[in-house]
């Protein structure tokens, strides 16, 4: 089975940060057993306890990286989330 990091850039305070990280639960709940649903790790990160995450990020919060890799920031689109999880190989 395929693995996907989730990781929530944000900071405490941010009402953006608060929507994504429901908008993000709601979605990997939808998508629990689906036959291409892969594992999912969720981790968030704040820009105010690492210095290297503010300076890249700090205009972009709430930023959600998938594996690493850049997916969404601001406002996250559900069903654009959807699509990429379950394409996780």
């Amino acid at each position: 089975m395929a693995t996907a990091l989730l990781t929530l850039i944000g900071k405490p305070g941010c009402h953006l940060c608060d929507d994504a990280r429901d908008l993000i639960d709601s979605v990997v709940e939808k998508i629990a057993g689906h036959p291409s649903a892969p594992e999912i790790v969720f981790e968030e990160r704040s820009i105010l306890d690492d210095a290297a995450l503010h300076e890249q990020y700090v205009e972009e919060i709430p930023v959600l990286l998938i594996n690493g890799k850049m997916h969404n920031y601001w406002r996250i689109d559900p069903l654009r989330l959807r699509t990429a999880l379950l394409e996780v190989r």
